[in-house]
């Protein structure tokens, strides 16, 4: 792809939703089944810690059982044949895109297979149930909670985020509502450092008119087409 170098690719929900993990905003998706106050938010975890763990314990062991599809495959080759920068940030916290083979990949939402130590402030990988409070593998305190970005808090690596957006030449955003900040403002960061922006979305997105080019289908489709164009077949 002439005059591109650096890259950075956003990846959402709907990336993943082809290897059949549930997405949040879908109808019939987990926000139908669950508040977002009671399962996502500090506050809840405060109110009913058993209720957080035992949802994500679910969700842990779901995402264990799933496989990575064509769209992850695409990015991690990609990842493997590109000479320049590329930084793949997800909002999604399974692990299915380092499954596939992908390594510059930054979770700004965190990851379900990881624990969170409130106590010694250690993230330890974590595959198995928390909901019996297991002690933390560095400090052994009873103090672990999911590794993940819940509402109200602030994501993982920004200013990586934001200087890996200044150098770029392009930015992608795939499988994305465009409805949560602040990945959602990425692409008006991108198009104010005259950076080029692609969008590869099942449908359009709240945010597709900043976006230079959009391209509708499923990303199992659309991805693996890109990724040769910019590969050159």
């Amino acid at each position: 792809m002439t005059g591109i170098r650096n890259i950075v690719v956003l990846t959402g929900a709907g990336i993943s939703a082809e290897s059949g993990i549930d997405t949040f905003r879908s109808e019939g998706g987990l926000w139908e089944q669950h508040r977002v106050e009671d399962v996502a938010t500090p506050e809840g975890f405060a109110r009913d810690p058993d209720l957080v763990l035992r949802f994500y314990d679910m969700r842990r062991e779901a995402i264990q059982t799933k496989l990575p599809n064509p769209a992850h495959q695409a990015l991690a080759r990609l990842d493997a044949a590109w000479k320049g920068e590329l930084l793949i940030v997800t909002q999604n916290v399974d692990d299915l895109h380092e499954r596939a083979g992908a390594r510059r990949v930054l979770h700004m939402h965190g990851t379900h297979l990881n624990a969170w130590c409130t106590a010694c402030d250690t993230r330890s990988p974590w595959t198995g149930p928390m909901i019996d409070r297991p002690p933390c593998p560095s400090c052994g305190a009873r103090a672990l909670r999911p590794d993940v970005v819940w509402f109200g808090e602030m994501p993982y690596e920004m200013d990586r985020i934001y200087g890996a957006i200044r150098q770029a030449d392009l930015f992608v955003s795939i499988g994305t509502s465009g409805a949560v900040y602040p990945a959602a403002g990425f692409v008006r960061d991108a198009r104010e450092l005259r950076v080029r922006t692609l969008e590869l979305n099942l449908e359009r997105s709240q945010g597709s008119h900043w976006f230079h080019e959009s391209r509708q289908g499923p990303a199992s489709r659309l991805v693996p087409e890109w990724v040769n164009e910019v590969l050159g077949g």
